[in-house]
């Protein structure tokens, strides 16, 4: 099974942040690509301490550091069992790592894209401030984007979208969640064409 996600750094560093402070917006989102990278080799790390093939894949050329992405590289990579971890978004400012990991999803021909939230799905609003909040557990790709549900940006669904892509929303909170929500179980919300 193919899939793809996305190792955000906004735990580290967000350009929207910076611009909103009256700072380079492009300089910001740079900043946040090199946070995904961080973020990217951290957990390639833990992987390959669990004795898991793992490679990183930038979308900014950094040599010393990490493989440049291309499509034939991670298909290569694939090919040979490795897990592949995306970073540096997409190289371009203003674009979001959901932005990216619906890209990369796009050109691997990924069966998915798993999105770990802070809570466990999409609800009508944010339901850590709003008791009356309801979840969903299905949702098409237009009735997220109808309902301006905020669980990913626009481009992100409707490049899902336009290529098919379900997207499984889950909670990175929950212990042993992902292993469950891969293997069919555990709790989401499954975003499909229908």
């Amino acid at each position: 099974m193919k899939s793809a996600s996305s190792s955000a750094g906004g735990n580290i560093f967000r350009g929207v942040a910076v611009a909103s402070k009256g700072g380079d917006r492009v300089t910001g989102d740079h900043m946040g690509m090199l946070a995904t990278i961080i973020n990217a080799l951290a957990l390639a790390t833990s992987l390959r301490k669990l004795d898991v093939d793992t490679v990183v894949l930038s979308a900014i050329a950094m040599p010393e550091i990490c493989e440049s992405f291309s499509q034939r590289a991670t298909l290569f990579h694939l090919s040979l069992g490795r897990v592949v971890i995306f970073a540096g978004g997409t190289g371009n400012p203003f674009f979001t790592t959901d932005s990216a990991a619906a890209l990369r999803a796009a050109e691997m021909g990924a069966e998915a894209i798993f999105k770990g939230t802070q809570v466990d799905g999409i609800y009508t609003a944010d339901p850590k401030k709003d008791p009356t909040a309801t979840r969903f557990d299905h949702l098409t790709h237009s009735e997220v984007l109808q309902k301006g549900l905020a669980v990913m940006d626009v481009a992100a669904v409707a490049l899902a979208r336009e290529n098919s892509i379900p997207i499984i929303v889950f909670s990175i909170h929950e212990k042993g969640g992902f292993v469950e929500i891969l293997t069919g179980g555990g709790r989401a919300t499954i975003v499909t064409d229908n």
